[in-house]
This record gives structure tokens, sequence and C-alpha cells, in this order.
């Protein structure tokens, strides 16, 4: 068997998690790298196949190949998922296809159980009526990005998916861990959260993308999502539990960010060489990302 490139990159985390990066397939990799049951989580987002402008990809394959490449993405993570570990998949389609990523789905989770369906909200409307008296709202809301539709057959695509997929279904999560404040603290007791204050968050996170002047310079990647969804699946599937985490499609490294933020070691993929640069710059030079948490200078290593 031919040898594999090594690694395009290996930086550390503030904590001194290993962040490890390879300009390679990763469905050809992975098998090679990773051995079987060692990875407690992988998040990631594949290309959707709705044509869009990748650089090193085309996402415009006729679709019973698309779903075969799926079914090998299912193959492959299914070898090195830990017993009790987490798939995380974020997933979308066009307005005029909604069951696009459930079909996308059911072949990337064959073998596995679907144990939560997470509704990642991109874009929504509040109005100041209904977020109650002590929201102190004086007008209505309009928060997020979305990208409109020119069709008067189909509402504007506000959200997408996250799978959450386990060998068996009985996975116990962090729910705490991404937990929100009760809005009126006489809940706690009414639901037996204790002292901690806070509730489950649901299943579903308003997670809008930060504000950009040109996508070329700001967020150079067509498809990407921001690091705080990554960030609350590993957090979710609770942090003391993941030796290691996992993205086969990388990007400009979002998922990459979200693990040194959270502090685990962390493996990702991508077949760009231009996207794993911007990953790297984005990991050594976090202050430039807008995230509530600051990573610190990331150290590389070697390349």
């Amino acid at each position: 068997m031919k040898a594999r490139p090594g690694p395009f990159a290996v930086l550390k985390a503030p904590n001194g998690s290993p962040i490890t990066l390879y300009r390679d397939d990763a469905l050809g990799a992975i098998p090679q790298l990773l051995p079987p049951r060692s990875v407690d989580v992988v998040v990631t987002s594949p290309p959707y196949n709705l044509g869009i402008g990748y650089v090193a990809y085309d996402d415009a394959r006729p679709r019973r190949e698309y779903l075969a490449w799926i079914g090998r993405f299912n193959t492959v993570l299914r070898r090195v998922l830990a017993d009790r570990g987490s798939l995380f998949l974020n997933l979308g389609g066009p307005p005029s296809e909604p069951g696009w990523p459930w079909e996308v789905a059911r072949r990337a989770g064959h073998g596995l159980v679907l144990q939560n369906v997470i509704h990642w909200v991109k874009s929504i409307a509040i109005e100041k009526g209904s977020a109650g008296r002590s929201a102190g709202l004086d007008r209505n809301l309009a928060l997020g990005h979305y990208k409109p539709v020119n069709s008067p057959r189909y509402l504007n695509a506000a959200h997408e998916y996250v799978f959450h997929f386990t060998r068996r279904g009985d996975v116990p999560l962090d729910r705490l861990a991404i937990g929100v404040p009760y809005q009126d603290a006489s809940n706690a007791s009414r639901w037996g959260s204790g002292g901690t204050g806070k509730r489950c968050r649901g299943n579903v996170w308003f997670l809008p993308y930060r504000t950009i002047q040109r996508r070329e310079r700001d967020r150079p990647h067509p498809a990407s999502f921001p690091s705080e969804l990554p960030e609350q699946c590993l957090r979710l599937h609770g942090r003391e539990r993941i030796r290691l985490a996992v993205d086969p499609f990388l990007g400009i490294g979002p998922s990459a960010l979200a693990a040194a933020r959270v502090g685990v070691p962390f493996v990702g993929f991508d077949v760009d060489e231009g996207y794993l640069k911007e990953a790297i710059r984005l990991l050594e030079c976090s202050g430039a990302d807008s995230n509530p948490v600051a990573l610190g200078p990331a150290v590389r290593s070697r390349a």
C-alpha cells in the first residue's frame, strides 16, 4: 500500500492539545491513520451536492454517484467511531427539495442510531410581544443572515440540520454544558435542576454567521459553518469523554477552532491547500475571529 503524506500542519491549542491537519482525501486517509473505534466525536459538514463552487471538489455529481460516496463516508466513519462516540452531521438542502438532507442523512447514518435531530437556525424574526416583558424589547427583531430565495413558491431557507448519530442511541450527553439560564428563576426548583440555574438548551440552536465585509478576505469558503456550531456539539458530547475529535471535511477550519477552544485533541482533513492555509491562519491569528472565547496564540510545531 502506498504511503500517504504526513501532516500538513500540527498546532497546539492553549492547553497543549494537538490540532493536526492533513491535506488528503479523508475517506482514503482515515482507515490508514486512525485505529478502529478511536474517535469519540466526528463533527462535520460534507458537501451537499448542490453545485457549490469549491476549488478542489466537484459539487455537482450525478445523484447516484454522490450517494454512493456518502455510503463510503458511512463505512469509514463507522469503523473509527468509538463505542460511545457521537457523529454530528450538518446537512442542508435546496428549498425546492426539503427532503434531500434526510435522504443524505439516512445514507450517512446507515447502521447507526439517530439519537437527536438539532435544528441550526441561521436567521429568525422575533416579535417583541412574543419575547415577553422581561426581554425589554422596544421593537421587533430580525436576526441573522440567510440567502434569499428568488421564487414565489418557496420560503427563504433560514435553518439547517445537525443529525446526531450514535451506535446504539444510548450515549449520555452533557446537556448543561451548553445549557441556558431559566428566564424565571422559580422554574429551577420546579423542574428539579438543583442549584445550576440552567436548563437544557433543547434541539433548536440560534447561531448566526458573523457579519463580514468581503467573503474572499473574511470567510473565503462558499459553505462554512460558524465555529460555535461544532463547539456546542463537542461540549454537548462531554469534553471529558473526548480523546479525539475529527472533521473529515475541514474547509477553513471552524471545527479546529472549536476543538482548540474546548481543549480536545483534533484531526482535520481537506483536499484544498488554500482552505488549510486559511485554517492555520485563523488558528494562529484568532484575534481576528469574533468568537467570545479567545483562542490565544496557536503554536505551529512543524508542517
